[in-house]
């Protein structure tokens, strides 16, 4: 049958990718934007004899292009969507007996496979033929997911089943080869109007990308005709951009982005009307799948908002970065769907050459719950499925982690009556987690909702930089109930959040059955805390920068000055960041000790916590019951166990180092020989080392642990005592005939060793005191000569040497001479070897 409208480059592969369909089970459509791939393929698809009475399915990336394609494909058959052509989409679906394609967001076909593994029941009652995967180059976790999901269907279950991916710019060979052996690729020339590239450079000096876009957005108008689509990163930007460029231009300004009304999204995207210009200030939901009718010229500021997951934190925050070079060429595309165009570019031509290919792929930087309660429903690990990247294991690792927490997998890993019922609900694990155990409660619809929804307080500006809202979720529940406006401190309320909320808490309530009698609000708080289990927060400190709180996990975070809720003994905490110096609060609700034990009670531990306190420089010896790094009640031991008081000072110790022991002048010596034998015998000398010390605290200095509750009381341990007992009894005698502590000069002085340097020990000795002395002293039975440092009457070194003959013999009478100088009142005799030593300065006599 041929296609309405008017011919598309893909029209000439058609009968090739149909061909290639009904010999293999999967296809690859490599075809570049402008071929007309989304609106083109499926209506051939469905006529190929191969597919018979058999439903179409097709992926989008996002809503905005599912409800656009849909619109387009019952365009081109004179029907309204939900005829031939249906549409599933959050909040959204158009469908009959008739529909036989339908064209879904890439979540729907997730929810599908999980009740409906074989695809049996496809569009309009009829098993699904094909499963298409568009735009499949953005690499959504999602379309990750479905791809591997509906390989291994095909495989187990349906091997009449067809897949085709369709890409713009991913390599066709690698996608094939993911898809099996032999797997066709068929490629489309693609139909974009010649498009003139301008360089503008960065913003130059301007605080913020919306001045630098707006000033292209004005020169763009004055240059060009027709209508504007500028990409700028995300909502903030898009909203300040507006408020410079309104009544500026003598243009109507569009916003638009996911999170607005399908009415606001379609009025961004239809033609302006006669003799006006427009222009679409756009996040990336704009780059693909998408024609705006009188669109010729873009505006990109070259930046993307991107959610990326810190398995550190626990916490998904979108990041601002770089487009790639990939999506930069997407979003030029746009200006040459129907006409030549124009892009202004705001980088300069060698940060283009900079670009990296491709953006990394969701799968690898994302929240991976959702995907872990998924393949936990559907009985398989990832190693059992194909993946064109695999979900990174220490991400996945921390998923379950969560889904344990949750009670959505068993102690063996396996999903849980719990966890079935989750998956059902098609929400986030942790919102389905809370709506379930509060019972699908009023509330518990209303909570989730704006859980699910960005929030529906948005401060004037960055958040970081600017005001934060009244952090109180309960403040947002009377919010959507219509019950309170007023009560965020001059705020802002998202009206496209909010609506979207509402809508979606009335959809659950319906769903559920939820009665709508009045509820307490104060249960906020154990909702969330059942969402965010590893959120609980306890108050530990008031500070110039807020109250501090502990949370579970253990890491601080703080409340902003001024905050209602600061004064809250506990918080469950539903919105965190960490990206500026601190991890701040920016959602909670308060809730009570009592509410934590009664949520929680298999989470609970009863135990004698005996600790270090750094800043008492004591032993702390508590009882507490505590989830986690939160205390719920906690009361001093009188009588701790001595092995964990031992084992607490030991930590003490080590925090504060070895130097805070107080080490005496001997024992100090006493290391020092002992750090000198090891150094040049090794073993069984032991090794002093600080390292070595503080790892072996419990068997060198034990008894002094034992017998002590403050680092001061250790300041009275007998340290040389307690390293002796490193050394094997039989040893003593030859750790002073090997290392001796001192050495009896010819002046009768005892004159201490100083092993600081285990390669060259010192002694230090007035000259005058070894007159008479020929052979240098050794140490280590004879092996190491000490280095002689031969001092003047006032102690400063005259000279060092190892070799005292030679000293005698070629550099006595230079020092001799300088000596003589700088103290002419002392004897310094022409033969040292025949003159008396003495310790004692004797003035040459008179006369």
């Amino acid at each position: 049958m041929p296609l309405p409208g008017s011919p598309l480059p893909v029209d000439a592969v058609l009968p090739k990718l149909e061909e290639a369909l009904r010999d293999a089970p999967c296809a690859v459509l490599q075809a570049p934007p402008g071929a007309g791939k989304t609106t083109r393929v499926p209506l051939a698809l469905a006529e190929a004899d191969w597919l018979g009475d058999r439903s179409i399915v097709m992926l989008e990336p996002r809503r905005l292009a599912a409800r656009t394609a849909a619109r387009r494909l019952a365009h081109q058959l004179n029907e309204r969507v939900g005829e031939t052509v249906g549409v599933q989409v959050r909040l959204e679906s158009k469908r009959s007996a008739r529909t036989r394609i339908e064209v879904v967001t890439e979540g729907i076909l997730t929810r599908r496979l999980l009740s409906d593994p074989a695809l049996e029941r496809g569009p309009g009652r009829r098993p699904v033929g094909i499963v298409i995967f568009d735009e499949y180059h953005e690499r959504s976790l999602q379309a990750d997911l479905g791809l591997a999901l509906c390989l291994q269907a095909q495989a187990l279950l349906r091997s009449d089943l067809k897949i085709l991916v369709m890409s713009a710019t991913l390599d066709g060979a690698r996608v094939a080869s993911l898809l099996g052996p032999g797997t066709p690729v068929v490629a489309s020339d693609g139909r974009t109007f010649p498009i003139e590239t301008h360089y503008l450079g960065g913003p130059q000096g301007r605080a913020r990308i919306e001045d630098a876009v707006a000033d292209a957005v004005r020169q763009a108008l004055r240059e060009e005709t027709g209508s504007v689509l500028a990409f700028l990163p995300g909502v903030g930007e898009i909203r300040r951009t507006a408020e410079r460029l309104d009544g500026t231009v003598g243009a109507r300004i569009a916003p638009l982005y996911g999170t607005l009304s399908a009415a606001e999204q379609d009025a961004a995207i239809s033609p302006a009307r006669a003799g006006e210009r427009k222009v679409v200030l756009a996040t990336s939901i704009a780059e693909t799948s998408l024609t705006i009718e009188g669109v010729r010229v873009v505006v990109d500021s070259g930046l993307a908002r991107r959610p990326r997951f810190d398995a550190g934190s626990g916490m998904s925050r979108l990041e601002t970065v770089r487009v790639s070079a990939a999506e930069a060429d997407q979003r030029r595309g746009r200006a040459g769907r129907t006409e030549p165009g124009v892009a202004y570019r705001l980088w300069s031509q060698t940060e283009q050459a900079a670009l990296q290919p491709f953006a990394p792929p969701e799968i690898l930087q994302a929240d991976l719950a959702p995907l872990a309660l998924d393949l936990a429903a559907w009985g398989a690990s990832p190693d059992e499925l194909a993946w064109f990247d695999p979900p990174p294991e220490a991400l996945y690792g921390q998923a379950r982690d969560l889904l344990h927490q949750l009670e959505a997998l068993d102690a063996e890993g396996r999903l849980t009556g719990h966890g079935r019922a989750m998956t059902e609900l098609a929400m986030h694990p942790r919102l389905a987690h809370m709506a379930i155990t509060a019972g699908r409660s009023a509330l518990a619809a209303d909570v989730a909702a704006l859980l699910g929804e960005r929030d529906i307080v948005q401060p004037d500006g960055p958040r970081q930089h600017g005001r934060v809202p009244d952090v109180d979720l309960r403040l947002r529940v009377e919010a959507l109930r219509g019950t309170s406006a007023s009560s965020f401190r001059g705020m802002r309320l998202d009206r496209g959040a909010l609506y979207r909320a509402r809508e979606q808490a009335r959809r659950w309530r319906q769903q559920w059955r939820a009665s709508n009698a009045p509820d307490d609000l104060h249960d906020a708080g154990r909702l969330l805390a059942l969402a965010y289990p590893d959120r609980l927060a306890q108050r530990v400190a008031e500070t110039a920068q807020g109250a501090r709180f502990r949370l579970r996990e253990g890491r601080s975070a703080t409340l902003d000055p001024g905050q209602p809720l600061a004064d809250a003994d506990f918080l469950a905490v539903g919105d965190l960041d960490d990206r500026h110096g601190g991890v701040r609060v920016f959602l909670a609700a308060p809730l009570t000790a009592e509410e934590i034990e009664a949520a929680f009670a298999s989470s609970i531990v009863d135990e004698d916590l005996v600790t270090w306190d750094a800043d008492a420089g004591a032993v702390r010896a508590r009882r507490v019951r505590r989830i986690g790094a939160v205390i719920l009640k906690e009361a001093p031991i009188r009588q701790p166990d001595a092995a964990l008081v031992r084992n607490a000072l030991a930590d003490g110790v080590r925090a504060a180092g070895l130097a805070s022991l107080g080490w005496s002048k001997d024992a100090r010596r006493l290391r020092e020989r002992l750090a000198f034998l090891h150094h040049h015998e090794g073993e069984p000398w032991p090794d002093v080392s600080d390292e070595a010390l503080l790892d072996a605290l419990d068997v060198w200095f034990g008894a002094a642990l034992a017998s002590a509750r403050r680092l001061s009381d250790l300041a009275r341990a007998d340290l040389s005592g307690a390293l002796l007992a490193l050394v094997p009894w039989d040893k003593h005698a030859d750790l002073d005939r090997l290392a001796p502590s001192h050495v009896t000069v010819p002046s009768g002085s005892r004159i201490p060793i100083d092993y600081t340097d285990s390669d060259s020990p010192v002694l230090a000795v007035r000259l005058q005191e070894v007159f008479g002395l020929t052979d240098t002293p050794t140490v280590l039975g004879g092996r190491v000569p000490l280095l002689m440092h031969l001092l003047s009457p006032a102690g400063r070194p005259a000279q060092m040497t190892t070799d005292l003959a030679s000293f005698w013999r070629d550099t006595y009478f230079d020092v001799r001479k300088d000596l003589r100088g700088r103290y002419p009142k002392h004897h310094w005799p022409e033969n040292p070897l025949e003159a008396t030593p003495t310790a004692r300065a004797k003035r040459r006599r008179k006369g």
